[in-house]
């Protein structure tokens, strides 16, 4: 399997959208041999993870849950709380939603690379221009 590298800038570009994106090509949907039970996507890394934007009132409306299992383990997070924390995880939880839940969905994240800023390891890997 051939897999190229991606570099994606997130700089004013919109949660969602830009997520689905990235979803596409990290489980090679943009690619002509792509078949849904073969790992055939591409890397990606993602700069300016800290400028993107959301649409309507979700920075402060939108509610993370997460629940522990045990009595009063349910946590709750806003939005903007967890932009402000980390904006490479809010990405990275987009992104993984927007994966198909099979058993390659764990593969598949693991080539995906968040940065807040255009700082990134991985100058001599891309190979693809930014999008």
């Amino acid at each position: 399997m051939d897999r190229k590298w991606h570099l994606y800038n997130m700089s004013a570009k919109i949660l969602g959208r830009g997520s689905s994106e990235i979803a596409n090509i990290l489980m090679g949907k943009t690619k002509p041999e792509y078949n849904p039970s073969m790992d055939c996507g591409d890397f990606v890394v993602v700069i300016n993870s800290s400028k993107l934007r959301v649409t309507g009132d979700k920075m402060t409306k939108k509610i993370y849950t997460r629940y522990s299992g045990y009595p009063g383990g349910l946590k709750k997070e806003l939005l903007k709380d967890m932009f402000a924390k980390s904006p490479q995880k809010v990405v990275r939880q987009a992104v993984y939603g927007m994966l198909p839940d099979n058993k390659l969905k764990d593969k598949t994240i693991k080539r995906l690379y968040i940065y807040p800023n255009e700082e990134h390891p991985y100058k001599d890997q891309l190979s693809a221009k930014p999008r």
